[in-house]
C-alpha cells in the first residue's frame, strides 16, 4: 500500500517561513519511486479550490511554480532521491491551506486531474 506523508506545516506570522517535507512507502513494490514522474504540491484552504503551488518534473528536473507563490516557494529534493520539499518564505495570509504532497501519472507536468497518489495534508496557517 502506498502512502505519501506530508510533515512540517504549522502556525507562522506573516513574513515568517516553513519547510514542508514529504516522504513516501510502498511505491517500491508497484515498482515505482517517488521521482519517476512529476511531484509537486497542491493547496487547498476551506471552501476554495486545489491550487498547482509547485511541481519538479520527472523527466528532467524542471520546476514550475505558480505565479501566487513564485520567488517566495522553493521545491526540491534531496540527493537520495527519497523527499521533497516546499521551502515557503516571506509567508502570506492568503497562503493558509492545507497543503498535499502529490506524485502525479505524468511524467513531466503536475496535472490535477492527474493526480497519482497523495497525502492526508499538512495545515500552514499564516496570520498578519
Amino acid at each position: 500500500q502506498v502512502q505519501v506523508m506530508e510533515s512540517g506545516g504549522g502556525p507562522a506570522q506573516a513574513g515568517g517561513s516553513l519547510r514542508l517535507s514529504c516522504t513516501a512507502s510502498g511505491l517500491s513494490l508497484s515498482g515505482l519511486t517517488l521521482f519517476d514522474s512529476a511531484v509537486g504540491w497542491f493547496r487547498q484552504d476551506q471552501g476554495k479550490e486545489r491550487e498547482g503551488v509547485a511541481c519538479i518534473s520527472g523527466m528532467d528536473d524542471a520546476t514550475y511554480y505558480a505565479e501566487s507563490v513564485k520567488g517566495r516557494f522553493t521545491i526540491s529534493r534531496d540527493s537520495a532521491k527519497t523527499t521533497l520539499y516546499l521551502q515557503m518564505n516571506s509567508l502570506k495570509p492568503e497562503d493558509t491551506a492545507m497543503y498535499f504532497c502529490a506524485k502525479y501519472r505524468d511524467a513531466e507536468y503536475c496535472e490535477l486531474g492527474k493526480l497519482n497518489y497523495w497525502g492526508q495534508g499538512t495545515q500552514v496557517t499564516v496570520s498578519s
